[in-house]
């Protein structure tokens, strides 16, 4: 099964990380290039998304970029992409970013990655798309969050079949392989929406 046209890559803005992080990132960007995949992600220029897009961009991949005015006007959006959109709110950002996106892949991240994370499971949990969603748990950061996703279903807040919404890798080639098997059988582009 081929691999999805596109991807949304939600990860942080921040710079003063792990090593591991920047270099996880990076090699996303690289891969998605190098198998012409299209990086759709948030438009900035700084931390884990600037490596995504520059890694992807390096090895001639296509990126979009989708940002709101009041972050453009921070400087903070990058200028050197295949393609920049600037909108003008952030709901018309990651409504944007889901539209144009075939799967989705979470790497670390601040509270912004954190809403981006469960906007999206929360929509397919309401089947308005059944994109997949792929969480990047990179030398364990996301641990705690899969750790309380298990404290839902044992609490009874989130339904057993819910917990499987989203793919757990645990190094960034993986995301990669699981892509290809979890598009089987599935129109990756398809929404309910």
């Amino acid at each position: 099964m081929p691999l999805p046209s596109s991807i949304c890559v939600y990860c942080g803005s921040s710079a003063e990380v792990a090593q591991s992080f920047k270099d996880a990132a990076a090699k996303v960007g690289r891969l998605a290039g190098e198998n012409n995949i299209e990086v759709v992600y948030g438009g900035g220029r700084v931390g884990l998304m600037g490596l995504v897009a520059d890694a992807a961009l390096a090895v001639g991949g296509k990126v979009t970029g989708i940002i709101p005015r009041h972050i453009v006007e921070m400087e903070v959006a990058h200028q050197t992409l295949s393609k920049l959109i600037i909108v003008d709110t952030m709901h018309q950002r990651k409504q944007m970013m889901v539209d144009r996106s075939d799967a989705f892949v979470i790497l670390p991240g601040g509270f912004g990655t954190l809403d981006e994370l469960f906007e999206i499971l929360t929509w397919k949990q309401l089947q308005l798309h059944n994109k997949p969603i792929i969480i990047a748990n990179i030398d364990g950061y996301w641990d705690l969050l899969i750790a309380l996703v298990h404290q839902g279903v044992a609490s009874g807040f989130i339904r057993p079949r819910h917990a499987d919404l989203f793919n757990e890798v645990t190094n960034i080639g993986a995301i990669f392989q699981t892509l290809e098997s979890a598009t089987q059988g599935i129109d990756a582009a398809s929404s309910f929406t």
